[in-house]
């Protein structure tokens, strides 16, 4: 016997994606830049040294004297001598006034009036040690320094951006079906 069917068959749908990919270009131009650098302003103030020498008494240690020096020490050695010499002569005075307490003061002044001292000699450095007076003043430098800043000039570029967006197409590949089938409903008719 024949039983009576119903049969189904059936059929998904089948989606599609149909994909245009994104597209982004981005390009960065190089930023515009100029630096300058001025020069320092400097400013310098020398003040010289100075060398002095004093060789005064080296050349008054070889007798090479200026004229007011040599007037002066004459000078005073003349008052010098007059003052012994007028010592000198009281005392003669004095002894020849005395002459009574004996002796024989008229020889022994005669003897003294005509010698002269005995010369000295000795070894000696002529100038002497340190005649020569040196003085020096050092140079002074006055250094005075003015910066400059540098002056930096920049133009900023922005980035150039292209993008194109992507696109996503769904389409049916195959539209979904159902079949239905109908058996030994109907029973056939012998013949």
């Amino acid at each position: 016997m024949q039983l009576p069917q119903i049969r189904l068959q059936s059929q998904f749908v089948q989606l599609g994606l149909n994909i245009e990919q994104p597209k982004q270009e981005i390009e960065q131009p190089q930023a515009i830049q100029s630096i300058e650098q001025p020069q320092a302003i400097v400013m310098m103030e020398t003040t010289p040294g100075q060398l002095t020498i004093d060789q005064t008494k080296a050349r008054e240690d070889l007798d090479l004297k200026n004229l007011s020096k040599r007037v002066e020490e004459f000078a005073q050695n003349g008052y010098q001598d007059w003052l012994s010499g007028l010592a000198r002569r009281a005392e003669q005075g004095r002894e020849l006034a005395a002459i009574e307490n004996g002796g024989n003061p008229i020889a022994t002044q005669a003897r003294q009036n005509s010698e002269r001292p005995e010369k000295q000699f000795n070894i000696g450095w002529i100038p002497s040690y340190g005649s020569v007076k040196l003085n020096y003043e050092p140079c002074k430098v006055n250094i005075q320094v003015e910066q400059q800043k540098p002056i930096i000039n920049a133009e900023i570029r922005k980035p150039i951006h292209n993008y194109t967006p992507g696109k996503v197409t769904p389409e049916i590949l195959r539209n979904n079906s159902l079949d239905i089938d109908f058996i030994n409903i109907f029973p056939k008719k012998s013949e």
